[in-house]
């Protein structure tokens, strides 16, 4: 039988594996390529402000997506807790992207405005002081070290590159946008605006804090 004849030849069957997974991919991936609700940003979703986007730099290099998704799902139990299910055309202008399936903390897609920065602040440099329970390391640090305004407008002209939006104008500003600004005081402002730009999301409020 030919099946049998496949499955004794390791080469063989590794290639015909290979060729299913691709054709696989392919029939699943190319098409969102071409939809519009996945390639254009949703209704109201702009590009990072030059001060989000330093804050986000920040947020990639601590690795804090290791224990915090930006992912809601449409099930009940998640829409109760962290609001509106997350949409494809959130994520345009997130390269990378901050999805994730682990959460050793909870999800970050909706918590923009749900804390104050005073809240955020403390919350960044001792974590046990606004949630006693809570397991996340502190950043101290990040309330001494200043944001690179130079790195911030190479990031800029590389996403102009990508197709993101920037004008020049805005990326020649944006050094001075940042000027003095620490990299605790970004962070809170990228945390502060997640889920707060796309118009059609409806943030259910949730009562408390966690970690």
């Amino acid at each position: 039988m030919l099946h049998e004849k496949i499955e004794k030849n390791a080469a063989l069957l590794g290639v015909l594996i290979v060729i299913a997974i691709s054709f696989g991919g392919l029939v699943e991936i190319v098409p969102l390529m071409f939809k519009g609700a996945v390639v254009e940003p949703a209704e109201g979703v702009e590009p990072y402000s030059p001060i989000r986007l330093a804050g986000r730099d920040v947020y990639v290099r601590e690795g804090c997506y290791n224990c915090h998704s930006q992912q809601i799902r449409p099930f009940r139990s998640e829409t109760e807790r962290y609001g509106h299910y997350s949409v494809a055309g959130e994520f345009v202008y997130d390269r990378p992207f901050q999805w994730g399936s682990k959460r050793t903390g909870p999800d970050l897609a909706r918590v923009g405005g749900r804390y104050s920065d005073d809240w955020h602040e403390l919350h960044l440099i001792n974590p046990r002081a606004v949630v006693p329970e809570s397991n996340m390391p502190a950043y101290p640090w990040l309330a001494e070290r200043v944001v690179d305004g130079q790195t911030l407008q190479a990031h800029m002209r590389a996403l102009q590159r990508l197709g993101d939006p920037y004008t020049d104008e805005q990326i020649e500003g944006a050094a001075l946008e940042v000027a003095g600004t620490t990299e605790l005081e970004a962070l809170i402002a990228y945390l502060q605006g997640l889920g707060t730009e796309w118009t059609g999301q409806r943030v259910a409020p949730r009562a408390g804090g966690d970690s």
